[in-house]
């Protein structure tokens, strides 16, 4: 007979499962393709393409890129420049109807830094990989998806760990990885759920706890703008509204003098929500593959060019900039994207087990009442 904390134990996490099972079975199913985005891209057309040219091809200085983005969609403002690592001659470009615009409203495109021609980028825009992100991010509900999300990702853990409690007196009886297949259908899956369950144990609680980090994303970059950004504007509370701009041209070799061995990743223009209404923020990255996923923002005043401050790293920013990545695997290549993947179908097997033994229970408990 189960001791009274046994039992309590086994309805936390049969309850907690359960109502996690299903938020998590789309989570591993979209994340699935994720992990694999770069590959996916390629092979379904998705990535963009730019032309080929000599290799010594002088690249156009941003403020002509600038002008190559206001033309391409007129009527919208340019948010933020990107740079993407897969491809030196492209430069990300992302418009929308105002600065302030929430990023699922904005249009992201790829401007050939040699021509300034426009290039697609259909993964970004509503392509398969996008709808697979926006239903692992937050289920096309924006803020209160992602709350969900977390909510859910909180109780995985909450199943996680009581499944850790309940695993050890079940295998006092019983050696490490046995499943009984001379018995019942029931207990041979009940093994197999336990013992994938444990193997899978630190992976899942990895993925577990960066996922409920990523999925806190906006609420993490506010409580930043509210406290680090905010403080970097202060002497810029009451300054006159921007009239005029500088010149964007010289903005990654400004932000370089501030941050000696940094490279840019992507550039706020003003009124975004990674900038001020005055400045143009240069976010900076290491060299290394860990420290590439560490930003530090360097704001630059928009009409003097004159760098005002270099913000330091908040740990939750830091936290959020390593999650991302950890949650999908991008951390070691080919080899951990495989391992990844193998790991999510193993998850997918664990929440269909519980799901079927819960099942069994409740129809044997059913046919001994009737």
């Amino acid at each position: 007979m189960k001791s009274p904390t046994i039992r309590r134990w086994s309805v936390i996490h049969t309850w907690s499962s359960l109502i996690c099972t299903l938020f998590l079975l789309l989570l591993a199913l979209t994340g699935l393709p994720l992990i694999f985005h770069h590959e996916l891209e390629q092979l379904l057309g998705d990535a963009p393409e730019l032309r080929e040219m000599p290799a010594d091809t002088p690249h156009l200085d941003l403020q002509q890129l600038l002008a190559s983005a206001e033309q391409h969609r007129p009527g919208e403002v340019v948010q933020y420049f990107g740079y993407d690592e897969d491809e030196p001659n492209g430069v990300i470009a992302i418009t929308a109807a105002t600065a302030g615009t929430e990023p699922n409203a904005s249009h992201t495109f790829m401007l050939d830094a040699r021509t300034g021609e426009p290039v697609p980028m259909p993964a970004a825009n509503g392509g398969f990989m996008m709808v697979m992100l926006r239903l692992h991010v937050d289920m096309f509900a924006g803020l209160p998806g992602k709350l969900l999300l977390a909510s859910m990702g909180v109780l995985f853990m909450v199943a996680i760990i009581s499944g850790i409690v309940l695993y050890a007196p079940f295998m006092r009886r019983l050696q490490f990885g046995t499943v009984r297949h001379d018995r019942s259908r029931h207990l041979r899956w009940l093994d197999l759920h336990n013992l994938i369950g444990i193997v899978t144990l630190a992976w899942a609680l990895t993925v577990g706890v960066t996922g409920v980090i990523s999925a806190l994303s906006d609420l993490v970059i506010a409580a930043w703008r509210n406290d680090s950004l905010a403080a970097m504007v202060a002497p810029y509370r009451d300054a006159p509204p921007l009239t005029e701009r500088a010149s964007i041209s010289q903005l990654p070799s400004i932000a370089r003098q501030s941050t000696l061995g940094m490279r840019p990743d992507f550039i706020a223009f003003p009124g975004t929500r990674f900038s001020s209404e005055h400045h143009y923020a240069v976010f900076m990255k290491g060299t290394t593959h860990l420290t590439s996923h560490l930003l530090t923002p360097v704001l630059i005043d928009a009409r003097t060019l004159q760098v005002t401050a270099v913000g330091a790293r908040p740990w939750y920013m830091d936290a959020m900039g390593l999650s991302q990545p950890l949650h999908f695997g991008d951390y070691g290549g080919r080899p951990m994207q495989i391992l990844w993947a193998v790991l999510d179908v193993l998850t997918i097997v664990v929440l269909g087990s519980g799901v079927y033994l819960w099942w069994g229970k409740q129809r044997r408990a059913r046919a001994v009442k009737a």
